[in-house]
C-alpha cells in the first residue's frame, strides 16, 4: 500500500509553480473516460428523436461542443485537484494571444456553421447563390459548405460568408421556381401574336410546368424594340441556365417562321454639305 501511495503521489514538476501528480492524471483520465461514455449516452438519445434529414448537422454540433466540454472538464478537474490552472495560463498567455488571432476566422467560420446548421439557413439540394458563385449544396460541415456548380464543380465555401454576404436561396421556400426571359422585337410586329408564339415556345418544353401557365409581360417601349418578358415556372432551378438556352432556340425558330423580326439597334446618320 506504501508504494501505491507513493506512485499515485509522485509528482512531475516542469518549474517551481507548475506541478502535477500521478493521482490527478488517473483522476482525469477516469473523468475523460466517464465523460466520453455520458456523452455517447447522451448523443444516443438524442439522434432517436431527430429526422435522418437533422442527424447530420447534429453529428456536426456535437463534435464541436464535445471538445468544448473537455476542456471544461480538464480545468474542473485539475482545479478540484488543487492544481493552479492560472500558472499555466499566465505561463501561455503569449501563445494563447498569437493562437487566437491565428484562429480568430477558424472560430468565426465554426460559430456560423453552427448558426447555419440550428436555423435552417441552408439545407443539403438547396440551390443557392452566393458571392457570385451558383450552384447546388451537397454537404455542410461545421467550418465549411461544399456546392457543386452548374460546370460541375466543387466551390468549397467558409461558414462565415452565409452571415456577412447576401445568400440568394432559391428554393427555401420550394423546389419551384419562376424563371424569366426577356426578348425584343421591331415596332410594328402583331403583339398578341409575339405573346402567343412565347407562350407556345415555353410550353413546348417538357420541364417547363404546366400546372402554372407561362404569362409574358409587355415590359418597355425601348429605343429600338418592343421589349417582353415571358415567364414560367420549373422545379429544376440548377438546371435552368440549360433550360433557358432550349427555349431561347425555340423561341428564334418560331419567330423566323411567323415573320416576327428581332431588331438590332440601328442610327440615322444625315450629312449636310456646307454652302461656301
Amino acid at each position: 500500500m506504501e508504494i501505491l501511495h507513493n506512485i499515485l503521489n509522485y509528482t512531475f514538476r516542469f518549474n517551481d509553480n507548475i506541478h502535477i501528480s500521478v493521482k490527478v492524471i488517473l483522476v482525469l483520465l477516469i473523468a475523460f473516460l466517464i465523460t466520453n461514455i455520458l456523452l455517447k449516452l447522451i448523443r444516443k438519445l438524442v439522434n432517436k428523436n431527430l429526422e435522418e434529414e437533422d442527424k447530420g448537422k447534429f453529428k456536426s454540433v456535437f463534435s464541436f461542443l464535445k471538445y468544448i466540454i473537455y476542456v471544461f472538464v480538464i480545468v474542473a478537474v485539475l482545479e478540484s485537484s488543487g492544481v493552479n490552472i492560472s500558472v499555466f495560463l499566465a505561463g501561455s498567455a503569449a501563445l494563447l494571444v498569437g493562437l487566437g488571432l491565428g484562429l480568430q476566422t477558424l472560430f468565426q467560420d465554426v460559430i456560423s456553421g453552427i448558426f447555419i446548421i440550428v436555423d435552417k439557413t441552408v439545407h443539403v439540394n438547396d440551390i443557392i447563390e452566393i458571392d457570385g458563385v451558383f450552384g447546388k449544396v451537397f454537404e455542410i460541415k461545421l467550418r465549411t459548405t461544399r456546392i457543386v456548380t452548374v460546370l460541375n464543380r466543387v466551390v468549397v465555401i467558409p461558414n462565415h460568408k452565409f452571415l456577412t454576404n447576401n445568400l440568394h436561396n432559391w428554393t427555401q421556400n420550394d423546389n419551384i421556381t419562376t424563371e424569366i426571359i426577356d426578348v425584343g422585337v421591331a415596332y410594328g410586329s402583331d403583339v398578341e401574336l409575339v405573346k402567343k408564339v412565347l407562350i407556345e415556345a415555353a410550353l413546348e418544353h417538357p420541364k417547363v410546368l404546366k400546372t402554372k401557365m407561362p404569362d409574358v409581360l409587355f415590359m418597355d417601349f425601348a429605343d429600338s424594340a418592343l421589349v417582353f418578358r415571358l415567364r414560367f415556372t420549373i422545379n429544376e432551378s440548377f438546371y435552368q441556365l440549360k433550360l433557358k438556352s432550349d427555349i431561347r432556340y425555340t423561341i428564334y425558330k418560331k419567330f423566323n417562321e411567323n415573320n416576327i423580326t428581332i431588331p438590332f439597334p440601328q442610327r440615322d446618320i444625315h450629312v449636310y454639305e456646307s454652302k461656301g
